[in-house]
């Protein structure tokens, strides 16, 4: 098992569509005894909140959202804990949203120590792609 979030600082890898999380967007994670939660903001998003559990290397959490022009949007999300060779970690996600239509791959990755002071929260990363 990759060790704990608890107190990273992960990043997305890549921008995704306009409106969603992006690069400049940083999510800070907490964990114990199972139970993961964390809050992000940066890019197009003002503030975001996620809650879920992690089973093993597994994690399953719901997101919710607010963005700068107002709305909000809600989703789930199954993520794979990974070690990337260097000791930071990574994670492997498929997402959907629930508050309305897309779903998607994604990948977050610990930033670095220099990183820190930009971060108001933890993690969702997302790519918008209609559902059939």
């Amino acid at each position: 098992m990759a060790r704990s979030l608890d107190g990273l600082v992960l990043a997305p890898v890549a921008d995704q569509a306009p409106g969603q999380v992006g690069t400049r967007t940083r999510f800070t994670y907490r964990e114990r005894e199972g139970v993961i939660w964390a809050d992000y903001a940066g890019g197009d998003v003002v503030r975001g909140h996620l809650v879920g559990t992690r089973e093993g290397d597994r994690l399953d959490f719901r997101y919710v959202q607010l963005k700068h022009d107002g709305s909000t949007s809600s989703g789930h999300c199954v993520s794979r804990v990974t070690e990337l060779p260097d000791g930071r970690v990574r994670l492997e996600e498929t997402w959907e949203w629930e508050s309305q239509r897309g779903s998607g791959t994604s990948v977050v990755e610990e930033t670095g120590a220099g990183d820190a002071e930009q971060v108001v929260a933890g993690g969702v990363e997302q790519v918008t792609e209609p559902a059939p």
